[in-house]
């Protein structure tokens, strides 16, 4: 594993002491840990998103109305909760 150094300003320190004293970290680098994975995942979302908006976009205006787009939104929500039930 890699070894980095990093400052931070006093009041942050002590931020981060904090939450490692609470317990629910093992350590300060356990923390940051935290911080940067949440941050990784945040972004692969924000990225997924992104990617839907554009191929939305770029997938033209519907033939649908807005209650037969939610009716078919709901009919697959209702599949895939199925689905997931089954293979349980």
């Amino acid at each position: 594993m890699a070894s980095m150094n990093i400052s931070v300003p006093d009041p942050m320190r002590d931020w981060v002491q904090q939450r490692v004293d609470t317990g629910r970290y093992a350590s300060v680098s356990d923390y940051v840990r935290d911080l940067i994975r949440r941050d990784q995942m945040q972004s692969d979302e924000q990225e997924a998103l992104i990617a839907a908006l554009i191929k939305g976009e770029q997938s033209g205006i519907s033939k649908r109305n807005i209650p037969e787009i939610l009716a078919a939104v709901k009919q697959e929500l209702n599949a895939n909760r199925f689905r997931l039930r089954g293979s349980s």
